[in-house]
């Protein structure tokens, strides 16, 4: 069984939680999601996915922020 069987990419994860694959690089960048970072891609264990999106859940999805001047409106 080689190495790599059991990491995945930002683009299976994306798929995986269903977010966009950009979103996955941001969480790996910040520490979100544990990852190892292999030349210039991000490898994330399977195991460690399913850990996390056990518990994601990001507030900002589907929601833009109003700005503080039209709140007052």
């Amino acid at each position: 069984m080689p190495v790599l069987d059991t990491y995945l990419n930002v683009v299976e994860a994306a798929a995986i939680l269903g977010v966009h694959w950009e979103t996955v690089k941001r969480l790996c960048r910040e520490g979100r999601i544990p990852a190892e970072k292999v030349h210039n891609t991000w490898l994330i264990h399977k195991d460690k996915l399913s850990q996390f999106a056990a518990t994601y859940n990001d507030p900002r999805r589907g929601k833009r922020k109003k700005q503080q001047a039209e709140v007052g409106k």
